[in-house]
């Protein structure tokens, strides 16, 4: 496994960690189901950007490796001369743009509070309401989708 893979694999790994542990936090109800989904929302979509970045890297095999993934393809270091872009990478590219990645993808820069929604404060309640945070489910969901892609595109990726 290359260090690409492995990266993209233990961000993932990470993720799941905060999904569980968000889920045990909220079936104990000590603390506002709002106040986790702002302590582990944006920490579990970043994990998985991260995860989906370095899974990019494992495809197109830079070299060297970058001390950080990029955020999608279009961030990508250039393809070496003579070397075609992966029908993998195109097929990404597309998924960016619309269905389930484009959603994952679609708050890392926001134009400043695009998805902040609007923000209700509650008297004595420091948690601002975070309509714009997918929940658990959503970004496990996202979570499973990385999985079965690097999986499909990995076992590919090995036969070369």
């Amino acid at each position: 496994m290359s260090g690409a893979r492995s990266h993209a694999n233990h961000r993932l790994y990470l993720a799941r960690i905060l999904l569980d542990s968000w889920s045990d936090a909220l079936a104990k109800e000590m603390v506002p189901a709002i106040t986790l989904s702002q302590a582990f929302g944006e920490a579990v979509r970043e994990h998985l950007v991260a995860a989906y970045g370095w899974f990019l890297l494992e495809i197109t095999r830079p070299d060297p490796l970058p001390a950080h993934p990029p955020r999608g393809c279009a961030d990508l270091p250039a393809v070496a001369a003579g070397k075609a872009v992966p029908g993998e990478v195109r097929e990404l590219a597309q998924l960016e743009e619309a269905g389930w990645l484009a959603e994952l993808l679609s708050g890392e820069e926001p134009a400043p509070d695009a998805w902040r929604g609007e923000t209700r404060h509650s008297e004595g309640n420091l948690a601002v309401a975070a309509d714009h945070v997918p929940g658990p489910g959503q970004l496990r969901q996202w979570a499973d989708y990385l999985e079965g892609l690097f999986d499909r595109m990995g076992e590919f990726l090995d036969e070369y």
